[in-house]
């Protein structure tokens, strides 16, 4: 059986973006409170290195499960590397804005679909350094 994963840019598949932005506010509410101990302040270089590691791997073609592999781990999401489009090109547009534990950093991403149409969007990544290195893409 093949499985494609959703079209994102669907209406219907609004529910999924819903769904992968709850899971991923999960995943950092766990994270968080599992630890035992506050999160330490951003180490902004740290995360601006991290980002630009992810957005490395996918324009690579790398899954994004293999970046939980690599050294330092990193935890990434992006719905448009999971739904399977490519990354080819990205431009960092400044050095981001700290928000304590986090880093909010634009970015200018240039993608590819199956169908082989680019189209260019506006993002923004959110990224913390501790307790672990999380990668993830604004929804809203």
């Amino acid at each position: 059986m093949n499985v494609q994963p959703p079209d994102i840019d669907r209406p219907y598949d609004r529910i999924a973006k819903i769904r992968l932005a709850l899971a991923g506010i999960v995943t950092c509410a766990f994270v968080a409170g599992c630890s035992g101990a506050p999160a330490a302040h951003v180490d902004a270089p740290g995360a601006r290195q991290a980002l630009r590691t992810t957005l490395e791997s996918w324009k690579k073609g790398d899954p994004i499960e293999s970046l939980r592999k690599g050294s330092p781990s990193i935890v990434a999401q992006d719905m448009d590397w999971e739904a399977g489009r490519k990354l080819v090109a990205f431009e960092v547009l400044d050095e981001g804005k700290d928000e304590s534990v986090n880093l909010r950093i634009p970015v200018d991403l240039k993608l590819r679909d199956k169908a082989g149409k680019e189209v260019k969007k506006k993002v923004k990544y959110v990224v913390g350094t501790s307790p672990v290195i999380t990668v993830f893409r604004e929804i809203f």
